[in-house]
């Protein structure tokens, strides 16, 4: 593919979502459709999977044209998949997750029995909750039936769920409230 097929399609994506373009005459329809899916993988709005139904037709350039500009401004903060390669592997994070809803199941059992501290065991439950939410962003990240897009959303939200800093340096947050264990002595 030239380079130049590459670039033009690099502005079609790049134009707001509704700016009107028009269908590419039937003898550039397959070089324009092939640029912009290579393109919109590459930038990672349109996982591979999706080419045989994204802009199929040539009738639905505008529509799937403007679909993929709007994935691509929903996206542009997300993380690359990249990012992914950083975190565990799928069973050490089902692990993770298995022993937190152990956790959070054994402080719903608490919440029945030990009335008194209700307040208290209700926080560790949504701290609890909370990093689930963290952890079973990770596994939805690193989950390779899904989607790109979506992978990348996960990592998004598993971003901002962690913190900036924490998310750059590769810091992962406990699978429990570690703070809520008291040392035996």
């Amino acid at each position: 593919m030239a380079p130049s097929e590459l670039f033009f399609a690099t502005v079609l994506l790049s134009a707001p979502v509704g700016t009107p373009e028009l269908t590419p005459p039937v003898e550039r329809w397959a070089t324009v459709q092939a640029a912009v899916h290579e393109v919109a993988i590459n930038l990672e709005i349109l996982d591979p999977r999706e080419t045989r139904y994204v802009l199929a037709k040539a009738e639905d350039f505008q529509v799937d044209l403007d679909f993929l500009r709007k994935r691509k401004a929903d996206l542009a903060d997300a993380p690359m998949l990249a990012d992914a390669a950083r975190l565990p592997d799928r069973r050490l994070l089902d692990d993770h997750i298995q022993f937190n809803r152990a956790y959070r199941k054994n402080l719903d059992t608490r919440v029945l029995w030990e009335a008194d501290r209700a307040d208290v065991l209700g926080e560790a439950v949504r701290e609890t909750d909370r990093l689930y939410r963290l952890w079973d962003a990770m596994r939805e990240a690193k989950c390779d039936f899904h989607y790109v897009t979506y992978r990348r959303l996960a990592l998004k939200k598993l971003r901002e769920g962690m913190g900036d800093e924490a998310f750059a340096v590769g810091e992962l947050p406990p699978c429990v409230p570690e703070w809520r264990f008291v040392a035996a002595r």
